[in-house]
């Protein structure tokens, strides 16, 4: 039976006049299970891009990474496979088949390998309409509560405007859950940072296409190993407070803040999609009206729910003091984790700039993000930020572009940005 803990780290003294309360909460699930031990089954989508850009080499290693996974979804398992290029197609079931999907067993695995196998390259890439067409197929099998997705691209999403994606990836927001991999060094990190960070997924660069194929199997085990299908993260409010943001930062930041619905009028529910064996920290910042010297206030009461009913709580407390050695002490947790999420937002943003041709900004930013990886300790960042900048002092943050910097490695440095490195305790 799964069993989920919450433990809250903070410092809950505020200073004369102070309103706003910050806390770190771990949470962690213990005897999950595999996928599908509820018995409301599971279903698995693997969306493979076939346009033009594939032809060759790459189309190849897409093709034998789909066969790959065929042989690691286990029986039992509802499964599809999508074609996409500027439109979507079912590749199997078979488009004239009477059903969008079926469960695995061995001659459907046969079959699906055929299918796989006889793909071929054509056309531009509209993405929204690969992300429209797996919500369609997921939909005709409603019992099925843990749906995940695999989506493997090679280029830009050219033959659509942005903003068709972006109402495509609203639609299907909280209908599954979506894995994005980008091959090669023609694809745009940030259309499918979009996609994986709206539909509670991974964004990452497959360098090699030879390594497409571990990649699948790796995200299918990770998959298949979530027993819980999804849980929420609740907050309450006292009347009067304010959350600020509820952010998970580790082990990848996201902000959950706009994705707020409403419990109560003081509970907000945040979705954290499907768990395994495993532990999530989370950034929560509330404010509250400031309370008179020696008063002491809830400041917030944070839950895990699944499937309704809260499994866990922790609680997050604010008390006013002219003490300065209480006020002014800083949560070891919160100080790594805001550090962490400015590294994040300053590698994209020197990213960025530096491809809009804006130098100065980009070695400002990355020489901000250099610092901010030393302090918090994030040594794969680091590492990256390597190979794209020349790090002339660490702690002061003074570095210089490298000019021989690949694209590879850039982007291999945005995909991570958002990872991060645990905090010591």
């Amino acid at each position: 039976m799964a069993t989920f803990r919450a433990e809250v780290f903070q410092n809950e003294f505020l200073p004369d006049g102070g309103t706003d309360v910050h806390a770190i909460v771990t949470v962690s699930a213990s005897g999950v299970g595999g996928a599908g031990t509820s018995g409301a089954g599971v279903a698995e989508i693997v969306m493979i891009d076939t346009s033009g850009s594939m032809t060759g080499p790459m189309l190849a290693a897409a093709k034998h990474a789909a066969q790959v996974a065929l042989d690691h979804i286990p029986d039992g398992t509802w499964f599809a496979i999508v074609s996409g290029s500027h439109v979507a197609q079912r590749v199997f079931p078979y488009p004239n088949a009477p059903v969008a999907i079926v469960q695995m067993e061995p001659a459907a695995r046969a079959e699906a390998k055929r299918a796989v196998a006889r793909l071929s390259a054509q056309g531009g890439t509209a993405m929204s309409t690969w992300l429209r067409l797996a919500d369609q197929i997921f939909a005709t099998q409603p019992a099925v509560t843990q749906r995940h997705a695999i989506l493997l691209t090679d280029g830009k999403n050219e033959s659509e405007p942005r903003d068709q994606l972006t109402a495509a990836v609203t639609a299907v927001t909280g209908r599954f859950q979506c894995d994005a991999r980008g091959v090669g060094e023609r694809w745009q990190v940030d259309e499918l940072r979009e996609i994986a960070t709206a539909l509670l997924g991974t964004v990452e660069l497959i360098a090699n296409p030879a390594d497409i194929a571990e990649d699948f199997r790796s995200l299918l085990a990770a998959s298949l190993s979530r027993g819980v299908s999804d849980a929420q993260l609740r907050v309450w409010t006292p009347q009067g407070g304010q959350v600020l943001f509820v952010r998970q930062v580790a082990p990848t930041v996201e902000d959950l803040t706009a994705r707020r619905t409403t419990v109560t009028p003081l509970v907000g529910a945040y979705p954290t999609g499907a768990w395994a064996d495993e532990s999530r920290d989370y950034h929560v910042a509330v404010r509250l009206p400031s309370k008179p010297l020696g008063a002491e206030q809830l400041a917030a009461r944070v839950q895990v729910a699944v499937g309704g009913e809260v499994v866990a709580a922790g609680l997050v407390k604010a008390a006013w003091s002219d003490d300065a050695s209480l006020t002014a002490r800083i949560s070891p947790e919160v100080a790594h984790y805001t550090g962490q999420a400015e590294l994040a937002s300053a590698i994209q943003e020197g990213l960025a700039a530096k491809a809009a041709g804006d130098e100065a900004t980009a070695t400002v930013k990355l020489g901000r993000a250099v610092q901010l990886a030393a302090e918090t300790g994030n040594e794969e960042a680091t590492s990256k930020l390597r190979r794209v900048v020349e790090i002339d002092d660490e702690e002061h943050g003074t570095v210089r572009l490298k000019r021989g910097a690949s694209r590879l490695d850039e982007m291999a440095l945005d995909t991570a940005s958002t990872k991060t490195s645990r905090v010591r305790r």
